[in-house]
């Protein structure tokens, strides 16, 4: 049968530059293993994809990522920055992420005291 869970698992949103897209799968089983339901960004623009091929569907489809972004970290438990770099992007999910209250980890501690 299935085993019951002692609590509810915790919620987690993996954020970071898409550059570590290999970097948060990796980080993404070890959450899962650890007990935690992940949420993490589920389109990579970077790499090629029929649904982006065309610029126009870029310019479209950017803005409708970056809000559902959003979503999964008021969804989310806590935020998880994934990667030993933070841009713009990432920076503005941790701004929003504090203000919301959310906790915030980093999978490179070093990267978080240049963000103090």
């Amino acid at each position: 049968m299935f085993a019951l869970l002692a609590e509810e698992p915790k919620v987690v949103v993996l954020c970071g530059s898409t550059r570590f897209m290999a970097e948060m799968a990796e980080v993404n089983a070890q959450e899962t293993a650890a007990g935690r339901i992940v949420l993490a960004p589920g389109c990579d623009l970077k790499t090629p994809h029929s649904l982006w091929a065309d610029p126009a569907a870029v310019e479209a489809l950017k803005p409708r990522l970056d809000a559902l972004h959003r979503a999964k970290i008021r969804a989310a438990d806590e935020v998880l920055i994934v990667g030993d770099y933070i841009g713009d992007s990432t920076r503005a999910e941790i701004r929003y992420a504090h203000r919301l209250g959310k906790p915030v980890r980093y999978t490179h501690p070093q990267v978080e005291e240049t963000e103090k």
